[in-house]
């Protein structure tokens, strides 16, 4: 039971910061420009996916997911090094 706190705690956390990823990393308040738009086609096409659409939002999760690993793992080294200086 005092393990499950700690690590309700940082599941908490992940999942906050994937919501704040996913509000402020990507250009979704923004429209894109034509040139965006026919830069997202020629890759989406690239890589043999017709909905282009589907393909700008699956890459944003991607983006926005690890864009919360790489911060949540900082988070948690500058923890450990805290409580190591306590």
């Amino acid at each position: 039971m005092g393990t499950l706190a700690p690590k309700a705690a940082k599941v908490l956390l992940f999942c906050a910061l994937l919501l704040l990823a996913g509000r402020y990393v990507h250009t979704y308040p923004m429209p894109m420009t034509l040139q965006q738009q026919r830069y997202l086609i020629v890759i989406s096409e690239a890589f043999g996916v017709a909905d282009y659409e589907l393909f700008y939002i699956g890459a944003m999760i991607l983006i926005d997911l690890v864009v919360t690993i790489a911060v949540y793992s900082i988070l948690m080294r500058l923890w450990r090094c805290y409580r190591v200086k306590q």
